[in-house]
Parts: structure tokens; sequence; C-alpha cells
């Protein structure tokens, strides 16, 4: 899985914490998130979405039959 939430985040202008409060994880999971550590769940992944003003989850996450 590769994600662009870093890239995203910071052209919001937010911090981890700030994007980790918004939709109720820690930091450290929006951590392992940008550096495709953890894989979210549906819901999570929806959220971040929305939070970072992006309409598909595939324009934040894109998954590969692989993983």
């Amino acid at each position: 899985m590769e994600t662009k939430i870093r890239q995203f985040r910071q052209e919001m202008g937010l911090t981890q914490q700030e994007l980790a409060d918004s939709v109720g994880v820690t930091r450290q999971t929006v951590n392992a998130l940008e550096n495709a550590r953890y894989n979210p769940s549906l819901l999570l992944a929806y959220k971040l979405t929305k939070i970072l003003g992006k309409e598909y989850i595939e324009d934040v996450f894109s998954f590969d039959d692989e993983d």
C-alpha cells in the first residue's frame, strides 16, 4: 500500500497530531500510515480521505494485489 497522507497533510498545514485528533487515532498511528507500516480500516481510510479534502479513498491510498 502506498499513501499520500503526508503530502496532503503538509499541503493543508496540519501536524500529525492535528490529523490524528481529527480522526480519533494516535499520532503514532498517523506516522505508521504515512510510512505504509499500517493498513487502515475502511472507516479510518474514509475519515482520512474526507479530512484531507479528497473525494475518493483511492486519491489518498493506492492498494495493490500483492499485499
